[in-house]
């Protein structure tokens, strides 16, 4: 009974934010074509918020399962550390004429499909064989995220500081980043996140340990490869499609764990969505119409958001 009313609650909390974001601060007449026009390009936002509450929310539950530990985020894999490469690597060759113009769906497509391919490259590589080891896997992923780091840091003080001052518009996570007329970003969360969702007992199983999911019958390598794809996919849209968001998934599947009460993916699913979309559109309300400093949200999410993850740390020996 606790689950369903705070979840109703979390999608009544979401839907209003939303209509608040669509309406309020839009100062055209009500009907006329230019309030379509503001409303339109609003909706827009926050189907890209949507994307990203899905994204963040479904990766990072899915992840701490197969990792069995609560405190790790997909973000470990590098994937953010690749996007700065790649964001960083465009303006070093091309200039800012030609990172204004690596955009659309192939920038897309091109920046997902790295992401995917390194981590499916890491687990193929670390995961197969007779001593695949996960810890072994997480170890090289921020080896390599390390490495990606200082290059682009590397790259970045051989920058003009001009052309650093566009490359930092888009080192944070924020919706202005994001195309939001993307329908690939859409079909691929849509299809990544039925998958995982439908995946949800297997999970379940998977939660208990390896020798436990064995002896249940579930083969469990197989298993972990499937569900760090996905989360692979997850997480390459999201970062692609926004920038780099890492304690926000953190945030909400803690939050989530807190309000669900349950370990049943069917229902923690949910519920991390749910949460993920009130946060993050409650947030843009707040700073858009009350302190007036949109751009900032995702600063202030991370924040947040880190400083849950050293409170959990500090007191991880009790959770």
């Amino acid at each position: 009974m606790r689950y369903w009313v705070i979840l109703i609650l979390m999608v009544i909390l979401g839907l209003a934010f939303a209509y608040i974001y669509v309406n309020v601060g839009n100062m055209a007449e009500p009907g006329t074509q230019p309030w379509k026009i503001i409303a339109a390009r609003r909706s827009k936002t926050l189907i890209t918020m949507l994307i990203v509450a899905v994204c963040q929310a479904m990766a990072t539950l899915a992840f701490q399962t197969v990792t069995t530990n609560r405190i790790l985020t997909p973000s470990i894999m590098g994937f953010e550390s690749l996007y700065a490469v790649i964001q960083t690597g465009t303006i070093f060759v091309g200039g800012v004429a030609g990172f204004v113009a690596f955009q659309g769906t192939g920038a897309f497509l091109l920046q997902v499909g790295l992401m995917v391919a390194l981590a499916v490259f890491l687990y193929g590589w670390l995961l197969s064989g007779k001593f695949g080891n996960l810890h072994v896997m997480l170890l090289v992923g921020i080896i390599i995220g390390t490495g990606m780091r200082s290059l682009s840091t590397f790259m970045q003080r051989m920058l003009s500081p001009s052309e650093f001052d566009v490359l930092s518009a888009r080192m944070f996570g924020s919706l202005a980043n994001a195309k939001t007329d993307e329908p690939v970003a859409i079909i691929l969360t849509v299809f990544t996140s039925a998958l995982l969702f439908f995946y949800s007992r297997r999970l379940n199983t998977v939660a208990l340990g390896r020798d436990v999911a064995v002896n249940l019958g579930v083969n469990h390598k197989r298993a972990l490869m499937w569900t760090l794809t996905l989360t692979a996919v997850l997480i390459a849209v999201s970062t692609a499609l926004v920038g780099p968001m890492t304690f926000f998934g953190f945030l909400v599947v803690t939050l989530t764990y807190q309000a669900a009460e349950t370990y049943d993916h069917r229902y923690t699913f949910p519920m991390a969505v749910a949460i993920g979309f009130a946060t993050l559109s409650g947030a843009y309300v707040v700073m858009q119409n009350i302190f007036y400093a949109e751009g900032v949200v995702s600063v202030i999410i991370e924040l947040i958001g880190g400083s849950v993850f050293l409170i959990v740390v500090l007191k991880r020996g009790r959770l």
